[in-house]
């Protein structure tokens, strides 16, 4: 996996929140090359990144571009770590 992008509905401060997040994860996880940015929808397009993080209100939106984790509550780690491991244990990556 080389890109995972963040999306909210303006692109600022909750996807900004959901890439620090990201990016704590996967360095938790040994993954630190991996990069991540974060966009508004209305900037999201097919191939966009390997994989995209929004929030559950926003995933049936963005499935259309590519693979998609939703999160009920975008602050919460633990639901972001679980569902990111699980993710990248599926797709072979950890």
């Amino acid at each position: 996996m080389k890109k995972v992008v963040c999306i909210c509905g303006s692109g600022l401060g909750s996807s900004f929140l959901v890439e620090m997040n990201v990016k704590t994860v996967l360095k938790q996880l040994g993954l630190p090359d991996v990069e991540v940015e974060h966009t508004d929808l209305g900037s999201a397009w097919p191939g966009i990144a390997d994989l995209i993080v929004c929030g559950n209100d926003l995933k049936d939106n963005l499935v259309r571009f590519g693979d998609v984790i939703g999160l009920s509550n975008i602050m919460d780690k633990t639901e972001l770590k679980e569902k990111l491991s699980k993710y990248l244990t599926e797709k072979g990556v950890l």
